[in-house]
């Protein structure tokens, strides 16, 4: 009897030990891994969407947070000066931040149409504002509507609609995967303001299950988390109840944001974020995330030169997956519920470039040299993960008094891509001897080209190309076969 009592106990301890792998805690979160489709998939789009495009306003000031216009709310009670003086000649000294959700309409919202856009800018996974800083929720968030003491969620306020759901199921029906960027904090919530403790146990945690059982995401992309710690936050029960518990526990992806003692840490976990960034190098999984302008939610302020051209995206998310990350580029819709046109033209060149190169971005590694530079004093890739002022489209720039960036490199398998920004009869590339038999094509192109060994470098000759045959810059040549170890 004894020894059936011990193996049932046994038993029990090992089912418990398997259906609750993790422990909360990062020494034990550390050991789960990032699922590896994040790592092939390569590019995202990001949606910043909610009450504050309604004002659709921020100064624009590069290379500062300060342009966001998804911050408006947070900008007016120190009455600062851009944006108070912009709000009282606009709507008045008395008419509050609030009162904007009335105008969120959303009246021409057509999540199939923005799917559609999505797939065709070559995008794989899509992450949506769940709810930003400002705490208005875009389902139908049952803590949202208790906590402000009013319908402060899509559902039951002005939109009558679950945004949220009815992208999510249109995002998946196009074949792409789903996620969520979800504010730890609300800025003025009262149970924030007045008790942090309880607005995490009472509101927060469950607000995020709700979210996460409801719609399953793919990814989850927390931010608003630098005020307390993640102890203060519970980030690790809640981390281990999502890989342990939740409908996802296999698959969702989460980023580093989860206390102000997280960000660039527990990479066995989490993948690390940068912000209009210099972004990281291939020995962490990383993202980089920028708006196509200088905000991420719609900022009707900026004009036709504050949006990156389809060529600087490009060169965007080619250096970014060269040296081993992400892109989740940014998009900002407006409060009717359109994608400004200039934003789904930009996402749509990437996609027609994808098309043809897209072999050189999804599925790759970052190669042992994911960049060349040409002879002279070279402007290093430097900088903060936030705000770095670092702009890939004027390193690229050919130049006679310093160095320029002459190509990217990535690899698959034993396949080196070179990616390179403009046309010129030969490229170089620096200290390198293909493996016997390798094949070198134009991506986009049936034409083989020609290479020679010149010392220690490999020399491949563009001049027999015809106009045409290059349709667009950058242009990938693809080696097949060319590496050997």
């Amino acid at each position: 009897m004894k020894r059936t009592i011990a193996i049932c106990l046994l038993l029990a301890l090992n089912l418990a030990a398997t259906a609750q792998p993790f422990a909360p805690n990062w020494a034990s979160l550390n050991k789960r891994g990032i699922p590896s489709w994040f790592h092939r998939d390569k590019f995202g789009i990001f949606i910043h969407w909610g009450v504050y495009a309604v004002p659709a306003y921020a100064p624009v000031i590069p290379n500062s947070g300060y342009s966001y216009s998804e911050w408006y709310w947070n900008r007016l009670p120190p009455k600062q000066k851009d944006f108070w003086a912009f709000h009282t000649r606009n709507y008045g000294e008395n008419f509050t931040y609030p009162d904007f959700e009335k105008q969120f309409r959303a009246e021409l919202y057509n999540p199939q149409h923005w799917a559609d856009i999505f797939r065709r800018s070559g995008a794989r996974y899509v992450v949506l504002t769940s709810k930003h800083h400002e705490g208005y929720a875009l389902w139908n968030s049952p803590e949202a509507d208790k906590a402000w003491g009013r319908p402060w969620n899509a559902v039951t306020g002005t939109p009558k609609r679950d945004l949220l759901g009815d992208l999510t199921n249109a995002v998946k029906d196009a074949g792409l995967k789903m996620g969520y960027y979800y504010s730890l904090y609300e800025w003025f919530n009262p149970l924030w303001l007045s008790d942090k403790d309880r607005y995490v146990r009472e509101h927060m945690h469950p607000q995020f299950k709700d979210l996460v059982n409801k719609y399953k995401p793919s990814v989850i992309f927390s931010d608003g988390e630098w005020d307390i710690s993640d102890t203060a936050w519970r980030s690790e029960e809640l981390l281990a109840w999502l890989f342990n518990e939740s409908p996802v526990k296999d698959s969702v992806v989460v980023n580093d944001r989860w206390g102000k003692n997280t960000r660039e840490k527990n990479t066995g976990a989490t993948y690390t974020t940068s912000e209009y960034g210099a972004g990281m190098n291939p020995d962490v999984i990383w993202e980089e995330s920028q708006g196509i302008g200088h905000s991420y939610g719609y900022n009707r302020n900026e004009q036709l030169d504050d949006y990156k051209t389809g060529r600087q995206l490009i060169l965007l998310l080619a250096d970014v997956v060269a040296r081993g990350g992400n892109l989740l580029l940014d998009i900002g819709p407006t409060a009717d519920g359109r994608i400004p046109v200039i934003m789904q033209e930009r996402l749509l060149e990437i996609g027609n470039w994808l098309q043809v190169n897209g072999e050189a971005i999804y599925g790759t590694e970052a190669w042992k040299q994911t960049y060349q530079w040409s002879s002279g004093p070279r402007a290093e890739k430097k900088g903060p993960a936030f705000m770095a002022g670092y702009d890939i489209g004027k390193m690229v720039q050919p130049r006679r008094d310093s160095a320029y960036i002459e190509q990217f490199y990535t690899r698959k398998g034993k396949d080196l891509f070179v990616i390179v920004p403009e046309y010129r009869q030969q490229v170089s590339i620096q200290n390198f001897k293909p493996v016997a038999g390798t094949t070198l094509q134009l991506l986009g192109s049936n034409k083989l080209l020609k290479g020679r060994q010149a010392g220690n470098n490999m020399v491949i000759d563009l001049s027999s190309l015809q106009p045409g045959d290059i349709k667009q810059t950058p242009f990938v040549i693809k080696m097949k076969g060319g590496i050997g170890e």
